[in-house]
């Protein structure tokens, strides 16, 4: 299996529109960072989860051209802003786009345009599934999703085999805590060094890093608040790393 990581930002994105702090103003590529977003590769599947704004971008960026389906982890603008670019992925029949009872109803009300009965030519044609806190598959991948708190909404993240993506949140518990046991990769919310009301915090995550005990750990969903990419690097246990737009991972 292997996952690309498409961004690795907050939902600002990274550098800030009229800042100039080091972060945003650094060289380094590592330090620029698109909204957060993944393609994850098995033998059977490729699996988007969220669709952020920077999606066209990302994926002319990474070369990859064919997706099974979207997992959404919720209805944030910076998760689903750039659904419409699905459109060549819609050319050969429907795209399966997952998610929550709440979440379906959100995105036929933000793109009602995709879901009328006589749509105009050429829309993304979207084949909206339900899902719900049970394992589900998609091209005989299980599907295993884990309910997060994003403040007080309820997200979700999301385990295929031994890899876990966790976006968005601040707080997790322990039923669904025991769902990630023996991961070999980890890729976890991490806004900054500062503490955030729906955000984990860099201490907040290598916390729980440790309780879930995965071999590895990426942090992404990452703000310029959260420092440059190669200090913050220096200063991480030894299998936990940043992400960065572009990376890939091999689990």
């Amino acid at each position: 299996m292997r996952v690309t990581v498409l961004g690795s930002g907050t939902s600002t994105g990274v550098p800030e529109i009229g800042c100039t702090c080091e972060v945003c103003t650094s060289k380094d590529k590592k330090d620029n960072r698109l909204r957060a977003s993944v393609v994850v590769q098995t033998d059977n599947s490729n699996i988007l989860i969220d669709c952020g704004p920077d999606f066209r971008t990302q994926m002319l960026n990474t070369g990859i051209v064919s997706l099974t389906g979207l997992l959404v982890t919720h209805t944030h603008y910076d998760h689903i802003g750039g659904m419409d670019d699905l459109r060549p992925f819609c050319r050969h029949g429907a795209f399966s786009v997952y998610g929550e009872r709440r979440v379906c109803e959100t995105l036929m009300d933000k793109y009602s345009y995709m879901f009328q009965d006589h749509k105009y030519p050429g829309v993304p044609n979207i084949d909206l599934i339900t899902i719900h806190r049970t394992p589900f598959e998609i091209n005989n991948d299980i599907i295993i999703p884990i309910r997060l708190f994003h403040y007080k909404l309820p997200v979700l993240g999301y385990r295929i085999k031994n890899f876990a993506y966790l976006t968005d949140f601040s707080f997790i518990n322990d039923e669904e805590l025991d769902k990630l046991r023996e991961l070999d990769c980890l890729i976890i919310d991490a806004l900054r060094k500062k503490q955030h009301m729906s955000h984990l915090s860099l201490d907040e995550a290598l916390q729980l890093i440790k309780k879930i005990n995965p071999k590895r750990a990426y942090l992404t969903h990452m703000s310029h608040q959260m420092g440059l990419h190669e200090t913050v690097s220096n200063e991480l246990p030894e299998n936990v790393f940043l992400c960065y737009d572009g990376m890939t991972i091999n689990v």
